[in-house]
């Protein structure tokens, strides 16, 4: 048996076809593993994504910038669970359109945006967190971008550390790990330290976040006692001729430095430096 279909039906049934077909196509669906201009795409896991942000100390006042952002799920995470304001750089167009799309779903387009970009070619100096899951040349070509960046910069990097630039916290989850770094002010060389009428000459040896140093008191070069960098924010603590201990505590300024400082039997008073 046959049944007659009438032509203008066949042609509204092509017409839908070929207005269906390209649109289906167009759907993108990433692939884990699939190539991109540097690495191949793995997402990272939603309980490293939270480990990372959560090392960094995320709060509504940062803005962070995940560097190769893929399918968005870091930069979203930050707006939508940590309340920041978020930029991913992706290189892939399809990926960005999807991030966008996440972030609209999620409710959080506003704070979470997403760039098609080259990462080592776009100006993401004004973040205060950095985010990454990358390979580890990657890393080392990004490293130099990323000390030169404000001091207390945060950075997270999911697998990959940067070789010599030791971790200032490593996080293990089910065997896969989670590094934490926070970008140290440039202490290097020698410093005049005034502490009231006196002035001190300083000098520090500094190798990333790690620093150590002298103190000339008269015609003695004494070691600095512990001595750290955390950031913009440093520590050390000397004996004078008088044998008092005397800890500064303070803050780096570029050029400058300036804090307080508390010696044995309670003393105390301000201090401040100028680099030579």
């Amino acid at each position: 048996m046959s049944v007659a279909i009438p032509l203008r039906f066949l042609t509204a049934l092509a017409a839908a076809f070929l207005i269906a077909a390209p649109a289906a196509a167009q759907k993108f669906e990433p692939q884990v593993g699939q190539a991109g201009k540097d690495v191949i795409w793995v997402p990272t896991p939603d309980d490293i994504v939270d480990r990372m942000l959560t090392m960094a100390q995320v709060t509504a006042n940062d803005f962070v910038v995940d560097l190769g952002s893929g399918d968005g799920k870091i930069a979203i995470a930050a707006a939508q669970k940590f309340g920041a304001r978020a930029l991913g750089i992706e290189y892939n167009p399809d990926m960005v359109k999807l991030s966008q799309a996440n972030a609209q779903a999620a409710g959080v387009a506003g704070k979470a945006t997403f760039r098609h970009a080259d990462i080592f070619a776009t100006d993401f100096t004004q973040a205060t967190v950095i985010t990454m899951y990358l390979l580890p040349g990657l890393n080392m070509k990004l490293r130099p971008q990323i000390l030169a960046m404000r001091p207390g910069t945060r950075v997270a990097s999911h697998s990959f550390s940067m070789e010599d630039w030791e971790a200032d916290e490593t996080s293990t989850l089910d065997g896969r790990r989670a590094y934490f770094w926070v970008v140290p002010a440039n202490v290097s060389g020698g410093w005049t330290l005034e502490v009231g009428a006196q002035r001190i000459e300083l000098s520090f040896d500094q190798t990333f976040q790690k620093i150590n140093g002298t103190v000339t008191l008269g015609p003695l070069q004494a070691g600095l006692r512990e001595a750290k960098l955390r950031g913009f924010n440093i520590s050390f603590a000397f004996v004078d001729s008088a044998q008092v201990r005397r800890e500064f505590t303070g803050r780096v300024i570029g050029a400058k430095m300036e804090g307080s400082w508390r010696g044995d039997g309670g003393t105390e008073g301000r201090w401040s430096a100028t680099k030579k």
